[in-house]
């Protein structure tokens, strides 16, 4: 699948605001509508847009606690591992990472107590030989 500099220019408006109308956008990239739908409809059918989500703003869940979870897996164990990260909805993310860790996991929670007893749960899964956090202070951007 080939992106051109147009579908890449479209998929940064589309990050920004998802919802965006298609009228809005064609303007934006100074290209048609009918330009513009043609060419979403292709990104999705290729796969290159996976799906569209919601960002939830950090005002919205000030009083949360976000953290950055490090996790080392024991080898040939890393595929029951992600799904038992998936299983756990206080698991927003999980990537696949190289260095001393295997996977990053992006742990979210009403407080404290309950970030501590997620590293615990996430600590306690077979194949995880080791975590470590770290809590998140701020976001300076997401796109």
């Amino acid at each position: 699948m080939k992106i051109t500099s147009a579908d890449q220019q479209l998929l940064t408006l589309l990050r920004e605001n998802a919802r965006a109308s298609t009228a809005e956008i064609a303007r934006r990239l100074k290209l048609s509508r009918t330009t513009v739908q043609s060419r979403i409809e292709r990104l999705e059918r290729e796969g290159v847009i996976a799906g569209y989500t919601v960002r939830v703003h950090d005002a919205a869940e000030r009083s949360h606690i976000r953290a950055h979870i490090m996790i080392t897996v024991l080898p040939k164990q890393a595929a029951s591992v992600v799904e038992a990260l998936r299983a756990m909805p206080e698991v927003r993310s999980l990537h696949s990472v190289s260095g001393p860790f295997d996977l990053v996991a992006l742990g979210v929670t009403p407080g404290v107590a309950e970030m501590d007893a997620l590293t615990d749960r996430i600590g306690d899964l077979e194949g995880v030989e080791r975590t470590t956090s770290s809590i998140i202070l701020s976001a300076k951007f997401e796109r």
